[in-house]
């Protein structure tokens, strides 16, 4: 072919300004886990990722597999599901959410998701509209910050207070709020702080954002995973003092974040979801978005209907010890502060005193020698909007903890100024 080639549509001009560099969470685990210390004759060890199903200790209920095992084999459920999600996932997620609340779901209340950052866009793009904006706590779980890029929503951030355990800052959500404001986003119990919030601190929120006219996004992937003094409080208690979007997923409480399972529910007796049109909006984004396989909903029933007690104790006492046993070992090294002892999730966030540290800048710079230096990963709070924090996850066999955190000592001790 003669003459010059046409440019290809989709080559980057360079007056097109880059991304800007990503700070996903499992992006920079990855990272991190590249550079350990090949030379180094220990397991490398990562606390930077919340996905306990890799260790014996949290494999997830017999009557989970089973549940799928006999989905499977049914042939039954081979096909496509239906927008939404199948009825019989839809009705045990509401009777299973209704349990916590003072009022019923019906299914039509809940929208089947792939698992719960899937329920995160969704969100968002049911939101999304010209000049309207959201507010989103920081520290935080940055996909929704993403998403809202993606979308062109407006995102403005509110504090969390580490001194009142990670509660929401309410005057900072009023000061920030605008007539532009449709939602704000809590996630309880915290990611990626520990905190788990009392009834009354979400009754302020909820009486905040009805005086405001704003949704409330609750994500509740964590729901139930606490082991402290306080009980776990779903938002939807709240339901008809203000609308609410519940987020979750059977990933963290049942250990299969591979299943793909997760919910959107509108948590709104007064029915001013329905009344508003957002429904129908929520079923038109979902129309062409990808849909969880139909044989994993088709186990949803028995797997919420039918675990027992007993599996959900045993998950919830190797986390109540290994917050603790972090908790304690932190207090030893004098370069990170530890605000509160962890008491739901699988997080707890720490916060680094560079002045005691040498030759180290930020963050980023302490995760990637100690990646190369202990063969030890952890998440540098940049991740979740909060520099020079750490985020440690203790959902791990307790030997790897209680390795990771002796080279965390050991890393710190080594790097102290001296006098």
């Amino acid at each position: 072919m003669e003459g010059k080639l046409k440019k290809f549509g989709f080559e980057v001009s360079e007056k097109i300004e880059k991304d800007p560099p990503s700070y996903s969470i499992k992006g920079v685990v990855s990272f991190l886990n590249e550079i350990t210390n090949e030379d180094d004759r220990r397991l490398a060890i990562s606390l930077g990722l919340g996905d306990p199903s890799r260790f014996k200790c949290f494999r997830t209920t017999a009557i989970a597999e089973d549940a799928v095992i006999e989905a499977i084999r049914s042939a039954k459920f081979n096909s496509y599901a239906p927008t939404g999600g199948i009825f019989p996932a839809r009705k045990a997620i509401a009777e299973y959410l209704s349990n916590d609340l003072h009022y019923q779901l019906s299914p039509e209340d809940i929208y089947v998701t792939v698992g719960c950052k899937h329920a995160m866009e969704v969100t968002v793009k049911v939101l999304a509209r010209p000049e309207a904006n959201i507010l989103l706590p920081r520290p935080g779980f940055r996909n929704y910050e993403t998403f809202a890029n993606l979308h062109h929503l407006e995102f403005r951030f509110f504090d969390l207070l580490p001194e009142r355990g990670w509660e929401v800052d309410l005057d900072a959500v009023e000061a920030i709020a605008d007539e532009n404001t449709i939602a704000m986003v809590i996630i309880n119990p915290g990611n990626p702080c520990g905190s788990v919030y009392s009834y009354e601190h979400l009754s302020k929120i909820a009486e905040t954002a009805r005086k405001l006219g704003i949704l409330v996004v609750a994500d509740e992937v964590y729901g139930h995973i606490v082991f402290g003094s306080k009980p776990f409080v779903p938002m939807g208690v709240f339901g008809s003092t203000v609308p609410v979007f519940t987020l979750g997923s059977i990933s963290k409480r049942w250990l299969v974040p591979g299943w793909r399972l997760g919910w959107l529910a509108t948590s709104d007796p007064t029915g001013l979801l329905r009344k508003c049109g957002i429904a129908d909006s929520i079923k038109n984004v979902l129309g062409p978005a990808p849909l969880s396989p139909t044989f994993i909903q088709a186990a949803v029933p028995e797997i919420l209907q039918k675990t027992t007690e007993e599996f959900f104790s045993k998950t919830i006492d190797i986390l109540r010890a290994a917050s603790a046993l972090c908790y304690d070992k932190l207090k030893e090294i004098p370069s990170i502060t530890c605000p509160q002892k962890a008491e739901g999730s699988m997080f707890v966030l720490v916060k680094l005193n560079l002045s005691l540290l040498e030759d180290i800048e930020d963050d980023m710079e302490f995760c990637l020698k100690l990646a190369k230096e202990e063969s030890l990963v952890l998440l540098p709070g940049v991740t979740v909007g909060l520099k020079n924090w750490l985020r440690i996850t203790f959902a791990v066999e307790q030997s790897s903890l209680e390795d990771g955190l002796g080279r965390l000592k050991s890393f710190c001790e080594r790097h102290e100024k001296k006098p």
